[in-house]
């Protein structure tokens, strides 16, 4: 039986290319926040990437929303084990605006527009830490985003 072989590791600037292309072709994340008290909340949403933040919509009850209200902080995970991203980021709240042309192309391809459901808010994610890799000679440099800024 042979071995498997991984790919050489890609650059810092390919995975930063590959990311935003990614960002922008995807439209479902999950989400990631804690309660304060030592409690983690886990969902998926559908998002919106317009080059510098993420914007999810639920309901204003949701824990999610309630998690970052307090926190300001979330976790998003994209991808597969053999291709991954997860970004670290700040969150702000705000309605949901249902004449956002930048949510139109991602919200109206869902079967339920979430901000046509009443109490529904946008949470904006801006990354502050992006890392991404596709097998184990790229996590030693997986980080390709440092206090917001792409480091490729």
């Amino acid at each position: 039986m042979s071995a498997v072989t991984a790919p050489p590791p890609r650059t810092i600037a390919q995975r930063c290319a590959d990311v935003r292309e990614r960002l922008a072709a995807e439209h479902h994340l999950w989400i990631a926040t804690g309660d304060g008290d030592g409690g983690a909340h886990l969902i998926p949403l559908a998002y919106a990437w317009d080059g510098t933040r993420l914007t999810v919509a639920t309901r204003e009850r949701n824990k999610t929303v309630r998690n970052v209200v307090r926190s300001g902080r979330a976790r998003v995970a994209l991808g597969s084990p053999t291709d991954v991203v997860v970004i670290d980021a700040t969150v702000t709240r705000s309605d949901a605006d249902p004449h956002d042309p930048a949510l139109d192309a991602t919200f109206s391809r869902l079967p339920l527009d979430p901000r046509r459901v009443p109490g529904v808010v946008c949470l904006h994610l801006r990354p502050v830490r992006i890392q991404a890799w596709r097998n184990l000679p790229e996590i030693a440099g997986r980080t390709i985003m440092r206090d917001g800024r792409w480091l490729g």
